[in-house]
């Protein structure tokens, strides 16, 4: 069947040929030509029309074609095509788009991060020579304008001691021979106690100088003590310190600074 179907289509397409072509004019079958020789036969004086141009027409012939273009006559013929070079211009301004587009991108990433945290100042107080030391290792990849560590020298201090006393009513009875003598005395403190102070002096000779003095005035059970010994500590000072940089400190600190050591520093 369907070769039938295409045997009748290429027939049918053959014999329009024919037709559309005039090859069946012989046999009365052919297309109507379209065509109306009566008009050439109501012409009036064909050979007197003549076609003219206008003198608006002919005013841009008078200028140069190329008086806009004077670098034109120039051009080198071994010049590369103007395809080309609107191509290779193409290029410049699309890295100067890219550029635009990278520029614009950076620009809001530096806007949204450009929203500072607060600063304030922090310090933490208190801490001994070993601690620093190991806190001035934590911090070395640290700025050294985001923290400092300030020293605080605390000098000795003796005391002219009498004590320790076996019990309390020992220490009552050298209480009354004090007082006898008109010297003042006060509780010793800490570890010294069961004892009495007879005075506490920042230096050891002013110390032996009062025990002296004491001698005199017969005092004979007292001596020198050094009560408390120098002591340097450090405070940890962060100047413009963000809740970002004390949380990076206390990291790196660690157990150097115990929990919440940081505080506002005083004003």
């Amino acid at each position: 069947m369907l070769r039938i179907v295409f045997l009748l289509l290429v027939l049918g397409n053959a014999g329009y040929y024919l037709w559309s072509h005039g090859y069946l004019a012989g046999m009365g079958l052919a297309p109507e030509l379209q065509s109306e020789p009566q008009r050439l036969q109501e012409q009036i004086r064909p050979d007197a029309l003549v076609l003219q141009q206008p003198e608006a027409a002919q005013a841009p012939a008078v200028e140069p074609a190329k008086t806009m273009e004077p670098e034109a006559p120039a051009v080198d013929d071994s010049a590369p095509p103007a395809a080309p070079e609107s191509k290779s211009d193409g290029k410049p301004e699309a890295a100067t788009v890219a550029a635009r587009e990278t520029k614009d991108a950076k620009d809001t990433k530096d806007a949204k991060t450009a929203i500072k945290e607060p600063e304030a100042c922090y310090q933490a107080n208190g801490i001994e020579e070993a601690q620093a030391d190991s806190i001035r290792r934590a911090l070395a990849g640290k700025s050294k304008s985001d923290w400092e560590l300030v020293a605080s020298h605390q000098g000795g201090r003796w005391m002219v001691y009498m004590g320790k006393f076996p019990d309390a009513e020992f220490m009552d009875r050298k209480r009354g021979e004090l007082r006898l003598m008109n010297i003042d005395f006060d509780r010793a403190g800490g570890s010294f106690e069961p004892g009495l102070s007879l005075g506490r002096f920042s230096t050891e000779e002013a110390a032996q100088r009062q025990l002296a003095t004491f001698a005199r005035q017969g005092v004979r059970t007292a001596r020198v003590v050094q009560e408390r010994p120098d002591v340097t500590t450090y405070a940890l000072r962060l100047p413009k310190a963000t809740p970002t940089l004390r949380n990076e400190v206390a990291a790196l600190a660690g157990k150097n600074l115990v929990p919440k050591a940081l505080q506002a520093c005083a004003k």
